[in-house]
């Protein structure tokens, strides 16, 4: 075996399976979130896509940290990880108590471990590239650095931050300083960016020694870091300790002051990355572009098209005539129906916070 394709020695794959994905509704909902849907026609979830290009980097030092809700359907899509490897959280504190507490599990359990955030619900299509790129970060990682892997964007998006590069890292390749994370910014700021060659999109991925994580926590927040790390010395108090951890974003709490401190790197990376946030996102990403016609994600026998462009889901098992009508997107439920634009794709979210105001949380 090549060191290519080699899993990387005490490598370790943390993926946060979390979030409802609520720009997807009603495709994506609380009970059955994106990261268990196969979006991509494949017929695997993008949690299982997730599964698939790890594997090779990590054998089967593989850990998912999901909800209590969603153990069981994770366990039964990737029955390859052993049940323990699969941390509930109590409730949804966002991913710094969650990356930190599988952080603390490994800190004890493997002092030379390397651990790779990587979020179950993006598509990768280039894994080999993905792969070359992880195995940078490791490398990068284990002289003590917090790295992250900054994808090289593709258009002036307004729905990502972004990772300002500095100089190169002397001795690693590939792999340069971090002058500031930033804020999603407008368009015609991220038209700047791109024009300087020197920004990349933020697809949070954190590639770290779990004790350095844990100690860039304790520097600005030590009662937090030390409630993670007295957690997993002690794991029957996950649920008496959990709703008193603070609810913030790793970004926020470690990302964004270890690069103020200059101990934050980044390897720039193209490897065709989507978060599929919206259904615009996903038409894109299903759509062939040679062809000027409806995409079906689904059973196309269902769908009748005519003179129309944009994105049907038959999920209802009804048939869907769509006519006269460009960039519409289309998705039929058992109880819900959506229908609206791409244009207007970030909006499905106020549906559903609409719903739930309404006291209809159950569509949800």
């Amino acid at each position: 075996m090549t060191d290519e394709i080699a899993p990387i020695e005490n490598f370790w794959a943390v993926v946060p399976a979390g979030g409802a994905g609520t720009r997807l509704w009603p495709l994506s909902r609380s009970t059955s979130p994106k990261f268990l849907r196969d979006l991509t026609g494949t017929g695997r979830s993008l949690l299982q896509g997730t599964y698939d290009r790890l594997a090779p980097l990590v054998d089967d030092r593989f850990m998912v940290v999901t909800g209590q809700a969603h153990r069981d359907a994770v366990a039964d899509q990737l029955p390859e990880v052993d049940r323990d490897e699969i941390v509930a959280e109590p409730s949804a504190r966002d991913s710094m108590a969650a990356i930190g507490l599988a952080a603390a599990l490994l800190e004890r359990r493997d002092p030379d471990a390397v651990m790779g955030s990587f979020a179950a619900d993006h598509v990768i299509t280039d894994p080999a590239a993905f792969g070359g790129s992880v195995r940078t970060a490791v490398a990068a990682a284990r002289d003590g650095w917090l790295v992250t892997i900054g994808i090289e964007p593709t258009f002036p998006s307004s729905a990502f931050g972004y990772i300002h590069l500095g100089g190169d890292l002397g001795g690693h390749a590939g792999v340069h300083a971090v002058e500031s994370f930033v804020e999603k910014p407008s368009v015609s700021v991220a038209e700047g960016y791109l024009a300087t060659g020197r920004y990349r999109w933020n697809a949070g991925m954190f590639v770290v020694r779990p004790g350095v994580l844990l100690d860039l926590l304790a520097a600005d927040d030590p009662a937090f870091a030390a409630a993670l790390r007295a957690i997993a010395a002690d794991p029957t108090t996950l649920e008496a300790a959990w709703p008193a951890l603070p609810k913030v974003a790793l970004d926020h709490a470690v990302a964004e002051p270890a690069a103020a401190a200059g101990r934050v790197v980044v390897v720039p990376a193209a490897f065709g990355w989507d978060d599929i946030g919206d259904f615009d996102s996903l038409a894109g990403l299903l759509e062939d572009a040679d062809r000027a016609e409806v995409t079906v994600l689904g059973e196309a026998a269902l769908v009748h098209a005519a003179q129309a462009t944009g994105l049907v889901v038959p999920a209802g098992g009804k048939v869907v005539a769509v006519i006269g009508l460009d960039d519409v997107v289309v998705v039929d439920t058992p109880d819900a129906l959506l229908v609206t634009t791409r244009a207007r794709a970030q909006d499905v979210k106020a549906v559903v916070n609409a719903l739930k105001d309404s006291g209809r949380g159950e569509l949800t």
